[in-house]
């Protein structure tokens, strides 16, 4: 008998890719709804007696704040528009399980969403389970299972 050499998939870690992206829809779901306090400009004065520096760093903390905030602002609109886009590559069934269960304001659990798409339960857990397998290639956030080589000596 030929044995087949041909191309083969490593196996996926289910558990793991489910929990990474199940981890970005909800990095989403923040991104969506927050502004991090952090990265507010610090109002309170404060006196110094330094020397004027001659580089071109600034000292500033309303400056140094206002240039993180938008590199902040641009990488949470990068991050956004990537989810955004890579659920919108999927089929219409597993796009409206994602949005609905974790792209919107209000927490929804599983049965609300199968009950509002007039889906049975296993069905909405198959297209739900296909649609977290096709996310995480989109996303580059499949974890594969380790592979134990047998030694033959």
């Amino acid at each position: 008998m030929k044995e087949n050499k041909g191309f083969q998939l490593a196996a996926i870690d289910r558990n793991e890719t489910k929990k990474r992206v199940e981890e970005a829809l909800e990095k989403y779901r923040i991104l969506l709804l927050s502004q991090d306090f952090e990265r507010l400009p610090k109002v309170t004065q404060n006196f110094s007696l330094e020397m004027p520096a001659r580089t071109n760093q600034f000292h500033s903390s309303t400056e140094e704040s206002a240039i993180s905030n938008a590199d902040y602002q641009r990488e949470k609109r990068e991050y956004i528009k990537r989810i955004s886009m890579a659920v919108n590559r999927l089929s219409y069934k597993e796009r409206a399980i994602l949005i609905r269960r974790y792209m919107t304001e209000d927490d929804m659990y599983d049965y609300q969403v199968y009950n509002d798409l007039h889906m049975s339960e296993r069905t909405y857990h198959r297209h739900k389970s296909k649609a977290f397998y096709r996310l995480a290639f989109a996303l580059n956030l499949e974890v594969y299972e380790e592979q134990q080589a047998v030694s033959g000596s």
